[in-house]
């Protein structure tokens, strides 16, 4: 099932999301509804605030584009990408590479609206799966970009707080207008 995605500034997008601690049925559902809600979006990742529950888990899948990384690791071994598409991941903990990238972003809780954000170029994340397995994710390029983004929506943390202060400024009058084209929209 699609499911509604929440748009800024719904309070959910600045929640500190609580950990995962049973999988349970609604939890599977919930994941399959995310990853269906991602891709009907064109999406490249969607956390669960994003879709109004404040639970530290999040999808991600970057099968359309697999020359966008380098490599992947999965706990140490060296694996193909799309193999491994659509990820969920739950309670992720993140270590971030020293060399930084700037880089366009969008959100999918904040359409039409893009910027450039400086983020780590390379990533290890780990994080419980569904069925309770404990994995170690290494990889760079969109994928490493991907996670940060899902991972910052799970501590409240939004794209548009790491833009430059110059770009806040630039976007400051767009975020005024689609704010109010989202309240026109929902009435």
């Amino acid at each position: 099932m699609v499911l509604p995605i929440v748009r800024y500034p719904d309070p959910v997008l600045r929640a500190k999301c609580r950990p995962v601690t049973d999988v349970t049925e609604d939890v599977r559902q919930f994941s399959a509804d995310m990853i269906e809600t991602m891709k009907a979006a064109n999406g490249v990742g969607l956390a669960a605030p994003q879709v109004a529950r404040d639970i530290q888990l999040a999808v991600i899948d970057v099968s359309h584009n697999p020359q966008c990384i380098t490599y992947l690791r999965i706990n140490g071994e060296s694996v193909d990408m799309p193999a491994h598409m659509p990820v969920i991941f739950l309670n992720p903990q993140l270590e971030l590479g020293k060399d930084k990238d700037v880089d366009e972003e969008g959100c999918l809780s904040f359409p039409r609206l893009r910027g450039d954000i400086r983020r780590s170029e390379e990533i290890k994340v780990t994080f419980k799966t569904l069925d309770g397995e404990t994995q170690t994710w290494e990889t760079d390029g969109l994928l490493a970009r991907a996670f940060q983004h899902e991972i910052d929506h799970l501590n409240g943390i939004l794209f548009i707080d790491r833009l430059s202060a110059t770009a806040k400024v630039g976007l400051k009058r767009k975020l005024s207008r689609l704010m109010q084209e989202w309240t026109e929209d929902d009435e």
